[in-house]
């Protein structure tokens, strides 16, 4: 199917892609922790016949240098876009870090019909580097609504990897180990995704080396289901972090199981997951 591309400004920074003679369904774009705009996974959904605007919410002009205080409004901005284009049906698609932002973002704007989840979380985390004013601790929220900074779980910095070697290393555990420290926090953090309306459909690898994604995803999908409201979560148990669908490039390498899972096992996990996506999307 060919496609239009377009650069797109304001009200947020991004890739705007259709596809020829246009659609219904469109989808918000957003990558993880990178913070890159994610444009070849934008083509490859507009190819689909799903309108795709791949944003960049941190790291670019005006906005935090990292993951601090982003107003949701960046992500509800995006959805402003859409429904200018005529869509009908509106989703989010994020991975990790912007997983958390797209589920987030339904709770927050019931305009948003579709949220895929990849690599989730299940809970409000802190910052991942600096904000505005260039710090990184003390801790603050990944998030605010309305400008005030939604409630978060902090990171416990007494961790220690299990086999320190002055490398990069895998951070699950970090994560699990904040979890424990900060146990009274778990209610007050978690994402209210039984309050919205959307359509959630969650992608987990039980390999993830990053964050415990896949009982992440599992806690998301019991409290939808405690709910009555439509949840499905596709996984595989040797997957990682990185899930790649159909027709994207290979992830770069890393080192040290860093992201877990493997090249195959990933890749293996979209192909399984990407017709569910497609047709969420479309509706």
């Amino acid at each position: 199917m060919e496609v239009h591309e377009r650069e797109v400004s304001s009200p947020c920074e991004g890739l705007l892609v259709t596809p020829v003679g246009g659609g219904d369904a469109a989808v918000v774009v957003l990558a993880g922790s990178s913070g890159r705009v994610e444009r070849e996974r934008a083509r490859i959904l507009a190819r689909h016949g799903v309108t795709a605007l791949a944003i960049r919410w941190f790291g670019g002009p005006g906005q935090p240098a990292g993951i601090c205080e982003i107003p949701l409004e960046t992500f509800t901005a995006a959805v402003d876009v859409l429904r200018s284009a005529g869509a009908r049906r509106i989703a989010v698609l994020g991975v990790s870090k912007g997983a958390e932002a797209a589920l987030l973002t339904a709770v927050h704007d019931p305009r948003v019909d579709v949220v895929i989840a990849v690599s989730p979380t299940s809970r409000v985390w802190c910052n991942v580097g600096p904000g505005r004013d260039g710090r990184a601790r003390p801790y603050r929220s990944s998030w605010t609504w309305r400008g005030e900074p939604l409630p978060f779980m902090p990171m416990d910095d007494t961790w220690t990897p299990p086999e320190p070697h002055g490398g990069p290393v895998a951070v699950r555990g970090w994560y699990e180990h904040s979890e424990r420290t900060f146990a009274h926090l778990l209610a007050e953090t978690a994402i209210p995704v039984e309050r919205t309306e959307a359509d959630i459909l969650l992608v987990a690898g039980g390999d993830d080396a990053m964050w415990p994604s896949l009982p992440y995803a599992e806690e998301l999908a019991a409290r939808r289901r405690s709910s009555g409201s439509p949840t499905r979560l596709i996984s595989r148990d040797d997957a990682g972090h990185r899930t790649r669908f159909p027709g994207e490039s290979p992830a770069p390498p890393s080192a040290d199981h860093l992201y877990g899972g493997t090249p195959d096992s990933d890749a293996r996990l979209g192909r399984t997951a990407w017709p569910l996506i497609i047709e969420a999307l479309r509706g």
